[in-house]
């Protein structure tokens, strides 16, 4: 089991104070980061050694870039997080004078309600899918695509490769050789009833 990296008897927690930064700063500057560990005993601070090492991170550093995040970082991160995911430490390593604490929470408070109102999943960078229809319409919507409209008639194979199409006989007193029965030649006369089979 990993030892604690200090006492909790005895130390401080909450915010630092001025006097708290100027030891940590003064420290680093004349003997480096060195072992965080160790670090809160010897600059004479009462604080944990992970606190320490947030508060300089996070705070003091020198190289910290301040302000608003510029277009470019903001394009980066989102390319950086689609291969890399939420491994913040990463990300801000390629973002000079930014933290893994401050990438996060911009990240969390403005790239990801940026990609959602685009339409975009922020954990898989992929565009959301419109809901599922029901089963019934989704099913037929499936086969629309497969779909001929196109209609043809087919004829029985005894018709010849030109059919003639004959009339239906309305009347017998029709059928006389004054007045012979309408072919598919004459067939603009009015709107007769095509015998398409016999």
């Amino acid at each position: 089991m990993r030892k604690p990296c200090c006492d909790k008897e005895g130390t401080n927690k909450g915010a630092w104070s001025k006097q708290e930064d100027q030891k940590l700063i003064d420290y680093i500057h004349l003997h480096g980061e060195g072992c965080w560990r160790s670090l809160p005993k010897a600059a004479g601070l009462h604080r944990c050694g992970k606190s320490c090492r947030l508060r300089w991170i996070n705070y003091l550093r020198p190289d910290i870039k301040r302000g608003n995040f510029a277009p470019d970082e903001e394009d980066l991160i989102i390319k950086l997080h689609a291969l890399l995911g939420n491994r913040w430490s990463l990300i801000a390593g390629r973002l000079p004078g930014r933290t893994d604490n401050e990438v996060k929470n911009y990240w969390n408070s403005h790239i990801r309600r940026k990609l959602i109102n685009m339409g975009i999943d922020p954990n898989n960078h992929k565009l959301y899918q419109t809901s599922p229809l029901p089963h019934a319409a989704s099913s037929s919507s499936r086969h629309h695509h497969h779909l001929n409209l196109d209609l043809t008639i087919a004829f029985p194979p005894h018709y010849s490769s030109s059919p003639t199409f004959t009339l239906a006989e309305e009347d017998d007193d029709n059928n006389n050789n004054n007045n012979p029965k309408p072919t598919s030649e004459n067939m603009d006369e009015s709107n007769p009833t095509l015998l398409l089979f016999q």
